[in-house]
């Protein structure tokens, strides 16, 4: 397969994937703050979505205060935000439209009818009238496009290449959103509310679909460590982070035939045996930020070995976000501009 084409591939999920990821961000944080809250606890909420997407300069730039108008706006409709739902789901259609050969007519259809759908649904004013019906559809979407890849498509490298975006930028998402999540919860630590810390986690639940699955495995309340436990380490359940790194180990192996001189494969199956030995007491007693910011690290080095040796560098248009920096400062919006490195070829099957 050529190395531009697999480019498109990656890129298209990963823009897909962002999308769900942003809506389940935002309908969690609005969901959350239906209940009672004081304006400093919104403005906090909204803060830490900003966060987990690097975005507080960019929203800055454009916007003085944080409120939950602007910050769904942002997020969801604007434009110049290369991270937000609408560009993505652009992002994601333009790289489909590239590689329409190397998918097939209802995978293209599916994504070029979400971006129509979504323009249409934007400019008839659905984020000022029903949000959460909005975000319920992006995700919907998400999940029909990736039933109709999984459902319809041959199990070639363009099948791998799109396991592969997806992955990572799920990985990277979920390490994200349980590190700022959790930091929120305990600079509200000294809230007098009852049970306040449960909301929290049941909205970091929320935030990747998680609830449910956290009292089939569990059956009890919900604690910070159990959450934890379960979003870094339950390899059965796939949107966690061991799950993600499982399945990444498991497409590189394929994409690379066996060969050795893979350092993104052999990086890809260290991290993936980490986490499979991880535990999740050892990992709190070392520091949980300390661990997700070196996570998240590691996760984009993956990503960027990958596009050395798979990909070509960004071409504009197609590639509007690169992988994101590692967030030890989280410095805003460091993530938009990041290249990536000449790649080769892969070689066909």
């Amino acid at each position: 397969m050529l190395s531009r084409t697999a480019d498109h591939l990656l890129w298209m999920t990963r823009y897909t994937e962002r999308a769900e990821n942003t809506a389940r961000v935002l309908e969690a944080n609005y969901q959350l703050l239906l209940l009672p809250h004081s304006d400093q606890y919104a403005e906090l909420g909204w803060r830490a979505v900003l966060s987990i997407f690097e975005l507080n300069g960019p929203y800055a730039a454009r916007h003085d205060g944080i409120n939950s108008r602007n910050v769904i706006d942002f997020m969801s409709r604007d434009t110049t935000n290369p991270s937000s739902i609408r560009s993505c789901v652009r992002a994601a259609r333009e790289n489909a439209r590239a590689v329409r050969g190397s998918t097939n007519s209802e995978l293209w259809e599916t994504l070029n009818m979400t971006w129509l759908d979504c323009e249409r649904m934007l400019a008839d004013g659905i984020l000022d009238r029903e949000p959460l019906a909005f975000f319920e559809w992006v995700k919907s979407r998400s999940h029909l496009s990736r039933g109709v890849q999984c459902g319809t498509l041959v199990r070639d490298d363009a099948f791998y290449f799109m396991l592969l975006g997806a992955s990572i930028e799920r990985a990277d998402n979920t390490a994200r959103i349980l590190d700022v999540k959790l930091e929120m919860i305990e600079q509200c630590a000294d809230t007098p509310v009852e049970h306040f810390d449960y909301y929290h986690l049941t909205a970091v639940l929320g935030c990747v679909s998680g609830l449910e699955a956290y009292r089939r495995v569990y059956r009890d309340v919900v604690t910070p460590q159990r959450v934890a436990a379960l979003l870094i380490l339950y390899r059965d359940w796939p949107r966690s982070m061991a799950s993600s790194l499982s399945e990444m180990e498991e497409v590189m192996a394929h994409l690379t035939k066996g060969r050795r001189d893979s350092y993104a494969a052999r990086l890809a199956a260290q991290l993936s045996v980490e986490l499979k030995r991880g535990d999740i007491v050892a990992i709190l007693g070392g520091g949980l930020h300390k661990y997700l910011r070196s996570f998240v690290a590691r996760v984009n080095e993956l990503a960027s070995h990958i596009g050395r040796e798979f990909l070509l560098p960004g071409a504009p248009g197609m590639r509007q976000t690169q992988a994101r920096s590692e967030p030890p400062e989280r410095t805003a919006g460091s993530h938009l501009n990041r290249k990536a490195p000449l790649s080769k070829c892969v070689p066909s099957a």
